[in-house]
């Protein structure tokens, strides 16, 4: 069973803790994971692009000049696709992109993305965070103690509202709680923080 150290808030080794090898010593499996990753882009897209058909657009259905002895072709609408200003063929129209995978498939991706931060040892595990007075500043001064720089997944629970709303001017700092963590964050950010307590909760959804 692999072990990672616990620091205090000035980057100070306190004792270990125990990982579960069903979750952080999983193959890493690429392949999953980019699969995973495009369920997850393809949920978060609007899918609010529009353009209007030959019926929508504006415009009157009569005829717009006679059929013969003109010399021009045959025309029956304003709003013919050929024409300016008329419809679109085949045009995009609001839809749902979202699709779903199997629980088990995403789980594994979940496995592999925090296998492989142990791998990078850029899992740190804190015996607790910091108690936030809510200042930006405070928490900043808190990750530069630890020697955090780069991107930071900040794993912490949903009633620590002071801490969150610390850290919403931090751009590079991002706040999940366990229930929450999924691949897309583990892949985009270089550390992941998270409190022993965190981890335990973390661990136990997760198995």
């Amino acid at each position: 069973m692999a072990k990672v150290n616990v620091v205090d808030l000035n980057g100070r080794a306190t004792g270990s803790v125990d990982l579960v090898p069903g979750i952080f010593e999983t193959p890493v499996n690429g392949a999953v994971m980019h699969e995973v990753v495009l369920m997850q882009q393809a949920g978060q897209r609007q899918g609010t692009a529009s353009t209007k058909t030959r019926g929508l657009v504006s415009g009157t259905g009569k005829k717009p000049y006679k059929q013969k002895h003109t010399g021009r072709a045959r025309a029956g609408s304003i709003r013919s696709p050929i024409w300016r200003h008329g419809g679109i063929v085949f045009g995009p129209h609001p839809r749902d992109y979202s699709y779903t995978m199997p629980k088990k498939k995403v789980r594994g991706a979940i496995h592999s993305a925090l296998s492989s931060k142990v791998q990078e040892g850029s899992l740190i595990v804190v015996e607790e965070l910091p108690a936030s007075d809510g200042q930006t500043k405070s928490l900043a001064r808190t990750l530069d103690r630890l020697g955090l720089a780069g991107k930071i997944l900040l794993v912490a629970g949903s009633e620590q509202d002071v801490l969150r709303r610390a850290a919403r001017n931090l751009k590079h700092l991002t706040v999940v709680d366990a229930e929450g963590i999924n691949v897309r964050d583990l892949l985009l950010h270089e550390k992941l923080l998270i409190a022993r307590r965190d981890l335990a909760r973390l661990q136990e959804i997760w198995t």
